[in-house]
């Protein structure tokens, strides 16, 4: 709640209700988008409040340089994700900072995020890029270019990350029920709690369905002891601790590979479909990347080592990640009572929503802070402005542990698809879907496979 917050400093969403409070004039089905509006409304920090629940909202760069010290703030395991810990427990995202588990999984699977094991989880990636590129191929009609990202992204998550093949590809496939199950979920964490308690029973039917398929993966793969692949699943299932000598618990296999599979398909889905967006809407950048694929790759699929030579699709990257980052939001804590943004009083204890995508509108992004423009991320730009504005993977040590591998198997895609495919983009104004990630969800594309 808001108790140990000077709330006298503090606006709020005009039109409150003196028994309703903010809900009337909430968003539900789009609450970060919501919030968001009111951030460019209100200020660099803002409350709202309904009925049994009430949270700070900081997205301005002074306020939020303050919540980014590790030393007075640290990652929040509270609202949103306590609600999802039924399915996901004590693994590395939702763990609280003090349980054991977060710390044992965090020495076990550093090592699976190394650059050697990025090396090793190339060539899986590449696979199932090609996989989808053939799959592209036979459609004739128009796409859903966020529906069609998850496709790719799960099946990316599931073949590099855990050897396992979704079955999202094929003129039959539909979308996987594992991920239906997964949106549900992630939208009933944010729900106020009068609402979760409304669709309880349907949140623990998405669990059990989470459970079998995990479950099923893990099944799979103890029923193939001599697996070659050394991916994530291996990393849960052998690697062990440096500092205690154990592995992690039964449990926590199950927690993380849950963690990954929404963390992995949320964010690279994300990613790829409001980058192909940005790209195709844009020709002189579309043919920057283009050109500079033909130099680096001469026509060829790329090595790992090329990767990071495709500098002008990174550019790309990471100006998606700041106009449209897939995590809407994270929650920091206060480990002593102090002060934010020099005037806002909290208490130990105190926790605020830094809102990602606000902060990356932030005036100190300049007068042109609502464009595309990738340049912006050239190496001189880079450095003229203050690193703590820009944080689509998080802060502190609970940073998003996966996020080169998210960016590398969307360089992957996106190199492959603008080689190989024209996109004629829908028209209509811009939706946007919230399942606990941002993603289109009326964007459609015409594809036309370039000669």
């Amino acid at each position: 709640m808001l108790e140990e917050w000077n709330m006298g400093t503090i606006p709020h969403p005009p039109g409150r209700d003196p028994e309703l409070l903010d809900a009337p004039n909430s968003d539900f089905v789009k609450p970060m988008q919501k919030l968001f509006s009111w951030s460019q409304e209100l200020g660099p920090i803002f409350e709202t409040q309904a009925p049994g629940f009430g949270m700070v909202v900081a997205s301005g760069s002074d306020v939020c340089k303050d919540l980014f010290d590790d030393s007075r703030f640290e990652k929040f395991a509270g609202f949103g994700m306590e609600a999802f810990r039924p399915i996901t427990g004590d693994g590395l995202f939702t763990a609280r900072n003090d349980e054991e588990n977060w710390g044992l999984a965090h020495r076990v699977l550093l090592p699976a995020f190394s650059k050697e094991a990025l090396a090793r989880y190339h060539e899986p990636m590449r696979e199932s890029v090609e996989k989808f590129i053939a799959y592209w191929h036979e459609q004739r009609q128009p796409v859903d270019v966020g529906g069609e990202s998850t496709k790719l992204s799960l099946d990316i998550i599931g073949r590099a990350g855990f050897g396992y093949d979704f079955g999202t590809m094929g003129p039959e496939a539909g979308r996987h029920p594992y991920v239906d199950a997964m949106v549900e979920a992630l939208m009933f964490s944010v729900l106020p709690p009068d609402l979760q308690e409304q669709r309880r029973e349907d949140f623990e039917g998405w669990v059990r369905l989470l459970n079998k398929t995990v479950d099923a993966v893990i099944e799979e793969r103890k029923g193939n002891p001599h697996h070659e692949q050394r991916d994530l699943l291996d990393a849960m299932l052998r690697n062990v601790d440096p500092e205690t000598g154990r592995t992690l618990p039964e449990e926590n296999v199950r927690y993380q590979i849950t963690t990954f599979m929404v963390a992995g398909y949320g964010t690279t889905a994300s990613l790829i479909s409001f980058a192909l967006m940005y790209l195709y809407s844009h020709p002189e950048v579309l043919q920057e990347v283009r050109q500079e694929a033909a130099e680096v790759l001469e026509g060829q699929s790329p090595t790992f080592a090329e990767v990071p030579r495709l500098r002008a699709l990174r550019r790309v990257i990471d100006e998606t990640l700041r106009l449209w980052p897939p995590t809407p939001a994270f929650l920091r804590v206060a480990k002593e009572d102090t002060t934010v943004g020099g005037v806002h009083q909290v208490a130990k204890g105190g926790w605020a929503a830094v809102l990602t995508r606000a902060l990356h509108h932030d005036e100190a992004w300049g007068p042109d802070r609502h464009e595309f423009r990738p340049s912006r991320f050239l190496p001189d730009e880079v450095k003229a402005r203050p690193a703590h504005i820009y944080k689509p993977f998080g802060t502190g040590p609970r940073m998003c542990i996966g996020r080169q591998f998210a960016i590398h198997s969307a360089t992957l895609a996106l190199s492959a698809l603008t080689t190989e495919f024209d996109l004629q983009l829908s028209e209509e104004p811009l939706s946007v879907a919230e399942g606990g990630f941002f993603i289109p969800d009326n964007l459609t594309a015409t594809l036309t496979p370039r000669s």
